[in-house]
C-alpha cells in the first residue's frame, strides 16, 4: 500500500534536497547549475550544457548520475563517428574473427539512466539524427529485438572553441532539449583558488565516490514525475501570464520588449514552440515542489525560463554568432517588461 500523496512528495524533495547538498559538497560554484540539472532530473527532460572545457561538466554528471542511480553511458563526438556506433562496436576476438558486442546505447538496457554525449556538434548530422530519435521514444530495434530506455535522459556538450568539422545542432533539434545549462567558471576568487590549489579537486572520481549512490531510485522517476506534475496547480491569471510570455518572444516589440545592442524586432525569427512552452511549465512545477509549494507562483517560471527558451529562440542569419549574449539579454528583458500579475491564493508554507 503506497504511502498518502503528501509524505510521498515530502520524502521525494528531502531525497532530492540531499542530492543537491551532496553535489554541491564535491563540485563548488555550480549551485544554479545543480539546481537547474535536478529540476530536469524530475521534470525528465533532456539537458544541453554550454560551457567550456575543463570546467568540470563531466565530474558533475557523474556525480549526480551515482546519487540517480542506474548506468551511465558516454560516448564522444568525432567526425567519422557514424550512427551505428552508439548502437554496436565490432572488434577481432581472442580467435582473430570479428566479434560484435552492444554499444553504449544498448549496454545498459533498461537500466541505463544518464547518457553523456560529449561534443555533439562534433558528430554528424546522420549521428545527431539517430540520437534525436531515441531521446524521443527512448526505445530502439537492433539485433532482431526491442531496446527500451524508459528512464534515461540524455545530456550533450557542444565544442564551442573549434568550428573546422562541427556540425551544429539546427533548432528543430535543440527544441528536443528542455533546458540549455550553463556551466560556468566560478567567479568568486577564492572558489577558483581552491580549484587550483586543492589537490581533492585533481582526482575527479575519489570526487563523485563522496556522493552516496542511489539517492533517488532512477526507475520510479517517470512515476513520480507524472504525480508531482498533477499535483502541482496553476491558476488562470498565471496561465494568461504564461501566454504572454510565449507571445513576447515571438514579438517582444508589441510587448514593449526593447533590447541595448541591437533592434529587437530584427532580431528574432521564431519564438519559443508549443512544445518549449509546455517544457517551461514542467520545469516550473518542479520548481514549485523544490521550494514546498503546490501552486505556481510566477518566480517558478522565471527560475528556469532563460534556460528552457533561449535555445529554442530562432535568430535571423545575422546575429547567430552572438546568440549566447542575446538571448540572455531578450529572455532577461521579456521578464523585466511583462507585468507579473497579482495571485489571489497565498503561498504554502
Amino acid at each position: 500500500m503506497s504511502a498518502p500523496l503528501d509524505i510521498q512528495l515530502a520524502d521525494w524533495r528531502n531525497h532530492a534536497l540531499n542530492l543537491e547538498k551532496q553535489v554541491n559538497q564535491v563540485i563548488v560554484g555550480q549551485s544554479k547549475a545543480i539546481r537547474l540539472m535536478n529540476i530536469a532530473i524530475f521534470a525528465r527532460g533532456h539537458v544541453l550544457l554550454d560551457g567550456g572545457v575543463g570546467v568540470g561538466k563531466t565530474t558533475l554528471l557523474q556525480s549526480i548520475a551515482r546519487g540517480i542511480g542506474g548506468a551511465y553511458e558516454r560516448i564522444e563526438g568525432t567526425v567519422d563517428l557514424m550512427p551505428n556506433d552508439l548502437i554496436y562496436h565490432t572488434f577481432l576476438g581472442p580467435d582473430g574473427r570479428p566479434q560484435i558486442d552492444e554499444g553504449p546505447l544498448l549496454r545498459a538496457g533498461e537500466n541505463l539512466s544518464v547518457f553523456f554525449f560529449n561534443e555533439i556538434n562534433r558528430a554528424r548530422p546522420q549521428v545527431h539524427a539517430l540520437m534525436l530519435r531515441v531521446m524521443a521514444e527512448r526505445h530502439i530495434s537492433a539485433f532482431k529485438k526491442e531496446y527500451r530506455m524508459p528512464h534515461m535522459i540524455v545530456f550533450a556538450d557542444r565544442n564551442q572553441v573549434e568550428k573546422n568539422e562541427t556540425f551544429e545542432i539546427p533548432s528543430a533539434a535543440r527544441d528536443r532539449f528542455m533546458m540549455e545549462i550553463p556551466i560556468e567558471i566560478p567567479s568568486d576568487r577564492e572558489l577558483k583558488k581552491s580549484l587550483v590549489f586543492n589537490t581533492k579537486f585533481q582526482h575527479a572520481e575519489k570526487l563523485t565516490q563522496q556522493v552516496e549512490s542511489d539517492i533517488l531510485k532512477f526507475d520510479q522517476l517517470n512515476a513520480f514525475s507524472d504525480l508531482l506534475q498533477n499535483h502541482i496547480k496553476s491558476s488562470d491569471v498565471l496561465e494568461e501570464y504564461t501566454m504572454d510570455l510565449w507571445d513576447a518572444t515571438q514579438s517582444p516589440e508589441k510587448f514593449g520588449v526593447t533590447m541595448d545592442s541591437v533592434d529587437v524586432g530584427r532580431v528574432i525569427q521564431t519564438g519559443a514552440s508549443p512544445r518549449g512552452m509546455g517544457m517551461l511549465m514542467k520545469a516550473a512545477r518542479v520548481n514549485a515542489w523544490l521550494n514546498g509549494r503546490d501552486s505556481l507562483y510566477p518566480e517558478d517560471i522565471h527560475a528556469v525560463f532563460h534556460e528552457v527558451i533561449s535555445h529554442r529562440l530562432v535568430f535571423n542569419a545575422a546575429y547567430e554568432n552572438r546568440r549566447t549574449a542575446l538571448a540572455r539579454e531578450l529572455t532577461t528583458n521579456i521578464i523585466r517588461t511583462l507585468a507579473v500579475p497579482s495571485l489571489t491564493f497565498s503561498k504554502a508554507a
